[in-house]
């Protein structure tokens, strides 16, 4: 069973919502997550926000966050995903910061950094790939929906699961 099909079957099952914040991803978490029969029970929406005034202004982003840690860091995954959280309503989120290409010595090429949000705060992990850009892309998306299901799974085996009978 593929990660997205485990997802849709603990947030359908507990009643529970998400969102998707991505940048270096482009979109593709929310594609697979929507590629699910039954989806829009959960799954309320997304901001692919490449640029930095998307961050800012749409997540909330503090530009004295971007500014004084970068725009490939875990305080701006973090903020991505709670804003989006904030922004949907939604009871869990994921976000991507990174590069699939480039890059420099501070942020190396295959570098991303996802941040999972819920009821029990936010979490991040930082991950490195090598790679051609488009494989980057796909392992980064991997690596998010494993990182959320299994912080998913840790809130449900902590915590009383929501609307569950």
């Amino acid at each position: 069973m593929k990660c997205e099909e485990k997802l849709s079957l603990l947030l359908k099952d507990s009643g529970l919502s998400l969102s998707v914040a991505e940048s270096c991803t482009g979109g593709r978490i929310s594609h697979l997550i929507t590629t699910v029969s039954g989806s829009s029970a959960y799954y309320l929406g997304s901001v692919t926000s490449y640029a930095i005034c998307v961050k800012e202004k749409v997540l909330g982003v503090p530009a004295a966050t971007i500014k004084a840690r970068g725009v490939v860091s875990s305080e701006v995954a973090a903020a991505m995903a709670e804003g989006v959280r904030e922004l949907t309503g939604s009871t869990f989120s994921v976000a991507t910061t990174g590069l699939a290409e480039g890059g420099d010595e501070h942020y190396p090429e295959g570098t991303v950094w996802i941040a999972a949000s819920g009821p029990i705060g936010t979490r991040t992990r930082l991950f490195q790939c090598k790679g051609s850009r488009k494989a980057n892309i796909s392992r980064f998306t991997t690596a998010a929906l494993h990182f959320l299901r299994d912080y998913i799974d840790l809130y449900l085996t902590t915590n009383k699961p929501i609307n569950k009978t």
